[in-house]
């Protein structure tokens, strides 16, 4: 069976912490296959908060590091959907 896993990351505080997620997302992008950022964009006050959004590809452990080391980073949450063909 083949699986589609996407996982969710939500930052925070996208001034402080974007770098850091930035660095691990470079770090694993052999992981990566499609990337989506979602963001209020205009209002600096409502900019504050982000969503990732990581089509995943390759080993799963690879897959898990990145996820774990994205769950390292102060002030992000990460979520899994694992969708079965």
């Amino acid at each position: 069976m083949e699986e589609k896993r996407i996982l969710g990351v939500l930052i925070t505080d996208r001034k402080k912490e974007a770098g850091n997620v930035q660095q691990v997302l470079t770090r694993y992008g052999s992981s990566i296959k499609t990337r989506l950022g979602l963001h209020e964009a205009g209002n600096p006050d409502l900019g504050r908060e982000g969503l990732i959004l990581l089509e995943l590809t390759g080993q799963e452990k690879d897959m898990d590091e990145l996820q774990r080391e994205l769950e390292k980073i102060e002030g992000t949450q990460t979520k899994n959907m694992v969708f079965t063909l």
